[in-house]
């Protein structure tokens, strides 16, 4: 009875970062450069695999779905960023706040997956050479695609539930610049335990047993590549694979330590420089990292009719 008397949230008020005007004006430039160049260059990429022939391969598919993934992780987050950095009230509405939690739930566990996937196909095309086309053919890549995308929406949409059911009457202020699951359980004026129980569980599925596969992947990877023995035919193998090791390292770091660590250990100050890893810098570097070490979108990049002239 007492909680039906109180006032329900309608919005919440997002405290990340200071209130000095000139450092607002500098993060400001910051996050805006950070999304553009995100939104180019994933946007550049799924446009350069579609349009040559020469990367309709399993692993540039699963390149323009890590794009489209990046894209909407960044798009969830940083308009609302900007767009707080230039008023003075730093608020978001209840359902927007909701919003941000289901698209950053979706991409962030749709990237852990891809992830997998992109090691599988690693895996696949180095170790397993003249059964690459059968390991990986059209249909499973699809399936692949289609199970990832299907799982972790339905993974975002429990989740998302789960937190509409909770009632926030009290403290408003999240210590944080966009709406996440951790900061929101802690202003909950009602039990979160099914909450504290399913988000465990999601992290636990989406990053242990996809954190090991990609290590055994990457076990076998390097173990056949040392056994080449030519020091070219060596840098060569190494060169398909470095890109996605560098990507996925630099992920996981990040999101084990903003999913992964219980709620009770939540830093908001050290949780702040680690979210803008993941919403910001990753989605820019993803496609400068496959794009400046890959040869072959480096020639595909030279023959689209915009940068041929």
């Amino acid at each position: 009875m007492l909680l039906n008397n109180q006032t329900q949230v309608t919005e919440f008020i997002l405290q990340g970062f200071s209130d000095s005007v000139p450092l607002r004006i500098l993060l400001f430039g910051s996050f805006f450069s950070l999304y553009t160049a995100a939104l180019t260059g994933n946007l550049l990429i799924i446009v350069l695999v579609i349009w040559s022939s020469v990367l309709h391969t399993p692993m540039y598919f699963f390149l323009i779905n890590l794009s489209m993934l990046d894209i909407m992780c960044t798009t969830s987050v940083l308009p609302k960023v900007l767009e707080n950095l230039v008023s003075e009230k730093n608020t978001i509405s209840y359902g927007g706040c909701m919003a941000q939690v289901y698209f950053l739930g979706w991409s962030i566990s749709g990237e852990l997956l891809l992830f997998t996937a992109m090691a599988y196909d690693r895996y696949a095309a180095i170790c397993h050479p003249l059964h690459y086309s059968t390991m990986m053919s059209k249909k499973i890549c699809i399936l692949l695609a289609v199970g990832i995308w299907s799982i972790c929406g339905l993974n975002a949409i429990i989740n998302t539930g789960l937190m509409i059911r909770l009632s926030f009457c009290g403290p408003n202020i999240i210590d944080r610049f966009f709406c996440e699951i951790p900061p929101l359980l802690l202003l909950s004026c009602t039990s979160t335990y099914v909450n504290d129980i399913m988000t465990l569980l999601a992290d636990v599925f989406f990053s242990v047993p996809n954190f090991l596969l990609t290590i055994v992947s990457y076990c076998f990877i390097i173990s056949n590549i040392m056994r080449i023995r030519t020091r070219e035919g060596k840098k060569r193998a190494f060169s398909t694979c470095s890109s996605h090791l560098i990507v996925v390292t630099m992920y996981y770091c990040t999101v084990f330590y903003a999913y992964v660590s219980p709620i009770s250990n939540y830093s908001p100050q050290s949780a702040k420089l680690v979210a803008v890893s993941y919403t910001a810098v990753s989605p820019t570097l993803n496609p400068l990292i496959y794009t400046l070490r890959n040869k072959d979108v480096r020639e595909a990049l030279r023959k689209l009719p915009l940068f041929s002239k």
